[in-house]
């Protein structure tokens, strides 16, 4: 509830009223009587929501696909969507861009009713799907001018857009004989087409070299910073990591977690390692640490021996080892991933 002192407008007498953010309440003077409506102000939202998913549900026959999920996605963020394959990732994109009719639940895109005004919450949507392809006869400039037509674009436009995703250079080339990236980057250039406030992408980094994974991670990183919304889902985890305000993350068909990774970590206890690089340990565990107390593992590879520990054990081991005549070359912390955090949730969800 919100308190407020009103003034009377005609006699300037002061009333209490109490209410909720955007309610209306009638007011009658308790000195002139005069009657009049106060509204309350609504509360500032800092994190408007651009996509917002309400207890969807999609079964196919026996097969419950997406289980309850509610989540939403925050205008201006770039929201990665996390899960093992079948998970509902898939699944979940296609019924917020109306490619499939939900069994049951709710979504709104721009603040528009999917069921409702279809065609009003996606038209601000760029999509690449998981699997895409084109026609391997056109050019990627005709592909693009055929977008273009379908969206009712400028096609003028189009040799801009290639020259962005950095296919200036290939515009007039088949499409077919494209390599899997150069097909990629064709693929986020259709997203571009109309300037989209919005864009899907499934699975954009999937397959690619590391060369072309930078191109899309920072094309990705571009469009955000211009104030684009993004949503995609992906398996190369550290991606995610690095370009991620918040994560979701699903697991036959229900969304185990979402928060920023950070956030993931504190909240599964997550603890960062210790890794040490020891001459001559030749993968074998040293025997004086084995009955260590505080050390949740230890893991010897090589030289090098990896231990997970509370902080205030790092300085008593590094000690022991080197009262133990061990000769330590390197020292790292090495902090949670949002892979240890994706194993750990998966993992407790099938036990």
């Amino acid at each position: 509830m919100i308190s407020k002192t009103v003034g009377c407008p005609q006699c300037h007498t002061h009333v209490h009223v109490e209410g909720k953010p955007g309610q209306s309440v009638i007011i009658i003077c308790p000195n002139c009587g005069l009657k009049g409506a106060f509204t309350f102000p609504k509360e500032k939202n800092d994190h408007p929501e651009c996509i917002s998913i309400h207890g969807l549900k999609k079964s196919y026959k026996d097969v419950q696909a997406v289980d309850d999920v509610t989540f939403s996605v925050h205008k201006g963020e770039i929201f990665g969507f996390l899960g093992p394959n079948g998970a509902g990732k898939s699944t979940t994109i296609k019924a917020i861009l109306g490619l499939i009719r939900p069994t049951s639940g709710d979504i709104i895109i721009n603040g528009f009713d999917l069921k409702r005004r279809p065609i009003k919450a996606k038209e601000n949507i760029g999509y690449l799907p998981e699997k895409i392809s084109f026609f391997d006869n056109l050019t990627a400039l005709q592909t693009l001018h055929f977008f273009c037509q379908l969206r009712g674009a400028d096609p003028s436009t189009a040799p801009q857009i290639l020259k962005d995703v950095g296919l200036e250079n290939a515009m007039n080339r088949k499409v077919g004989t494209f390599s899997k990236g150069m097909t990629q980057l064709l693929g986020i250039a259709q997203t571009l087409v109309g300037n989209p406030s919005i864009y899907i992408l499934d699975e954009p980094m999937s397959g690619l070299d590391a060369r072309w994974v930078k191109i899309i991670r920072e094309r990705i990183k571009l469009l955000n910073k211009q104030g684009a919304t993004i949503l995609f889902s992906s398996h190369i985890l550290s991606e995610v990591e690095t370009i991620c305000d918040r994560v979701g993350i699903i697991n036959k068909g229900k969304l185990i977690a979402i928060d920023t990774v950070s956030n993931l970590n504190i909240h599964l206890k997550q603890k960062p390692r210790l890794e040490l690089t020891i001459d001559s340990l030749s993968g074998s565990v040293p025997k004086i640490l084995q009955k260590f107390e505080g050390i949740d593992t230890i893991e010897a590879s090589g030289n090098t021996l990896t231990v997970t520990c509370d902080k205030k054990q790092r300085s008593k081991i590094i000690s022991i080892l080197e009262q133990n005549k061990y000769v330590i070359n390197d020292i790292k912390t090495l902090e949670p991933t949002l892979e240890d955090a994706f194993v750990k949730l998966i993992e407790g969800v099938k036990k």
